[in-house]
């Protein structure tokens, strides 16, 4: 892999190692990155380039994103686009998938929930790196599987697919995103879990969104809620509001606040009985429910968009959320505050959605839309706003 000039690099691991990480000493990194010693120090010093491995490995330890650390964040960002292909061709060939080795099962379980923190906490870099190699090899253990085994393997392979659709959709590429979605439809249908079924149907919903069509989405989300198991479960209960929430954002964007606001109190019925958590793959709970609303509000814009500042008034989500889902809310936040006359605010929730999960909000066209619309309110642009601005590619 080529060796990233310091540019910074250095300095910054030396920082999240001590200040955000406290007490982790430069032989713990490197324990716990599989890096030696002196390879830390010289990094840190900033005598010597790192690799992409190498950095990719340094940020697991140290529990962030690579991009945070990474001085050349153009680069970072052409490296995920760049390895779309991979996961292009890692599908293509679904139904006949080539020879190879196969880990046991619960090896398997294992690479997929990795792939799930990584969907969540919306490193896309990773899972278009990662990804390509584990669907392969799910589908020659799904093909070749006995039947004990087969459902669970079908479950796994839905669960690849939407982290390989996460990222394909974030990077703009929606007809690779649409054509996952495909594959998790197929699989969910061989795992014969009506759960799964539903948490595909919730994630079915982005191909209806580039296209605006608004009013074909929420009737396919309406059949879903009427085929979905009765809410008799916590898993069920999160299954049916879950599409409930999703149901209310595409009618916000439909401009049909009824439909909106029902969606919306079927779904904060069905939190109050559930815990916070993710379930089938999608967060739902209380908390989520609140994000929605501010989505909702935002969608509907007009005098709904107060309803989000109200919603945010006395609440933040908590840390414990998704990483995806919390700087999604502050990017919906920063369009409520930017078009009630508060840019200010609406740039420090921008800020606050990159340091959450930065290649989700650098990728997030909204993002890029009023990045540009704050430099242009500004007639005297800060440094630190035409930074932000050239970062995500604003205009």
């Amino acid at each position: 892999m080529p060796a990233i000039s310091d540019g910074g690099v250095g300095r910054r691991i030396a920082y999240y190692r001590s200040v955000v990480r406290p007490k982790m000493t430069q032989q713990e990194l490197a324990n716990a990155a599989c890096v030696a010693l002196g390879t830390i120090r010289k990094i840190e010093r900033g005598e010597r380039g790192v690799s992409d491995d190498t950095l990719q490995a340094v940020a697991d330890a140290l529990g962030v994103d690579p991009v945070r650390l990474r001085h050349d964040r153009g680069a970072a960002h052409s490296q995920a686009r760049d390895g779309l292909p991979a996961l292009s061709a890692a599908i293509a060939a679904y139904d006949c998938p080539d020879d190879g080795p196969v880990r046991l099962l619960a090896e398997l379980r294992d690479a997929v929930g990795a792939a799930l923190k990584w969907r969540l906490g919306a490193q896309y870099t990773r899972i278009v790196r990662d990804l390509p190699d584990l669907l392969t090899e799910l589908t020659r253990a799904y093909h070749t599987a006995i039947d004990g085994e087969r459902a669970e393997l079908a479950q796994l392979l839905v669960s690849a697919y939407r982290c390989a659709d996460a990222a394909a959709y974030k990077l703009g590429a929606h007809d690779l995103s649409a054509r996952l979605i495909e594959l998790m439809r197929w699989a969910a249908a061989a795992a014969e879990d009506p759960l799964l079924t539903a948490s595909v149907a919730y994630v079915r919903t982005e191909t209806f969104f580039p296209a605006r069509a608004y009013a074909a989405g929420l009737r396919a989300l309406r059949q879903a809620i009427d085929t979905a198991p009765a809410p008799t479960t916590a898993a069920r209960c999160a299954a049916r509001g879950a599409l409930h929430m999703r149901a209310a954002v595409i009618a916000g964007r439909a401009k049909d606040a009824d439909a909106a606001t029902a969606h919306l109190n079927d779904a904060k019925h069905l939190a109050e009985q559930v815990r916070e958590g993710v379930y089938y793959g999608t967060a739902f709970g209380p908390d989520s429910v609140r994000i929605h609303q501010v989505s909702v509000a935002v969608s509907l814009s007009g005098d709904h968009v107060r309803n989000a500042l109200d919603v945010t008034h006395e609440w933040k989500p908590p840390t414990s959320l998704p990483a995806e889902r919390r700087s999604g809310f502050y990017i919906e936040l920063a369009r409520a505050q930017l078009w009630t006359g508060m840019p200010d605010s609406a740039f420090e929730s921008l800020k606050v959605a990159r340091k959450i999960a930065p290649q989700h909000t650098r990728d997030h066209p909204w993002v890029r839309e009023d990045a540009s619309k704050l430099r242009r309110l500004r007639r005297a642009s800060s440094e630190t706003l035409t930074s932000f601005a050239e970062w995500c590619a604003a205009t």
